[in-house]
């Protein structure tokens, strides 16, 4: 199973994990699932989850049902369960030496690239730091219906901004199905998926529980994102206690196998980004740099068009102004004016602060 390889993985944990259908915490699976976390620990993988729960746990703490709440009573009842949900998490989690931290977002977070890199960022510090983060959707500022399986998104977004290899949704079904197994009882499991299109083109169903509603739609949109982004997808039953030692043991679940490496699919999103912020003019000794998979150095930047932020996607033009390349800066427009044509070296002196030396890097540009 991929688990064994993977450097960073996510594992999103819906609802009806953490609370049972007689509204109960199940505070003895929480104990198993953090004690598979140690495991993975002990091997040096490096930890995201993303957990759903907290209007399950609100409802819980006000003595709700779920099924009547409205939007505006849901994101106060989120709220509220929100903090009981981190609570049950940093308890359940201390007994295994593990620290977790919080991270809420909205899909904007991570589609927007500005606020994505950020939010890598802290990502890339909390696990540096040894830290679990357990992300959730702001569900307090939603602006439209919360709805079960927003969460299976959001974790191939995070899987996405994050670089993980591996992204594990724990679900009350073994997997995916050649039919829905709770009517059809020679639904078969479909073990490995290689292409989505062809391999999934005759599977139509949706599945629904009392605590979270949605199904295999959103799963399959997961693992799109995933196989975009150079990164493995399981789908795994997490009812059970200790789960992901039972995926390493019975590998009785499906893999979605992503045939994209994680630079390649960078490079893909560079290339069809959003119409570029400006322009870098280069020289020939810089252009020829460039072809033989060199990062781009401000001594050869001859001339700047546009203004534009760090992190920004722009143009790379040689001296006829033919597009060679398109690239994510390191520098601001007005701090590679500033650079320009000067020594790597020299940069810390004309900005008055260290920063990179690389204006483009290679990583993060694509000859066209």
């Amino acid at each position: 199973m991929s688990i064994k390889n993977s450097k960073i993985i996510v594992i999103k944990i819906g609802s009806s994990l953490l609370v049972d259908k007689n509204k109960k915490i199940r505070k003895k699976w929480l104990s198993s699932f953090a004690k598979d976390i140690h495991n993975l620990k002990v091997k040096n993988k490096k930890i995201i989850i993303v957990s759903s729960g907290a209007i399950a746990l609100g409802c819980i703490k006000m003595n709700y049902d779920k099924k009547n709440l409205k939007l505006d009573k849901s994101q106060a009842v989120a709220s509220i369960g929100q903090i009981e949900l981190m609570n049950l998490f940093s308890k359940t989690f201390a007994k295994y030496n593990l620290s977790i931290s919080q991270i809420l977002l909205t899909l904007e977070d991570t589609e927007e690239r500005r606020r994505s890199l950020n939010a890598k960022r802290t990502f890339e510090n909390l696990l540096s730091l040894n830290f679990i983060p357990v992300v959730n959707e702001n569900d307090t500022i939603a602006t439209s219906e919360i709805k079960y399986g927003d969460n299976d998104r959001l974790a191939s977004r995070v899987a996405q901004i994050t670089n993980a290899d591996n992204l594990i949704l724990l679900s009350d079904v073994d997997g995916l199905y050649s039919k829905n197994p709770k009517l059809y009882k020679d639904a078969k499991l479909i073990k490995i998926v290689q292409n989505l299109g062809e391999d999934l083109k005759h599977i139509n169903f949706k599945g629904i529980n009392e605590l979270g509603s949605g199904g295999m739609n959103t799963k399959m949109e997961a693992a799109k994102i995933c196989q975009l982004s150079g990164c493995n997808m399981i789908i795994a039953n997490g009812l059970y206690l200790n789960p992901i030692e039972r995926i390493n043991k019975q590998n009785n679940c499906t893999l979605f196998v992503s045939k994209v490496s994680k630079l390649d699919a960078r490079k893909k999103w560079i290339i069809s980004s959003i119409s570029p912020k400006g322009e870098l003019i280069i020289d020939d000794g810089a252009k020829k740099a460039l072809k033989n998979g060199k990062s781009l150095l401000a001594a050869g930047i001859k001339k700047v068009n546009g203004k534009f932020n760090k992190g920004d996607h722009i143009k790379i033009l040689d001296k006829t102004n033919k597009e060679c390349a398109r690239g994510l800066c390191s520098f601001t427009s007005i701090e590679v004016k500033k650079i320009l044509g000067h020594h790597s070296k020299e940069i810390e002196r004309l900005l008055g602060y260290t920063t990179k030396s690389e204006v483009v890097h290679k990583d993060d540009m694509v000859e066209v």
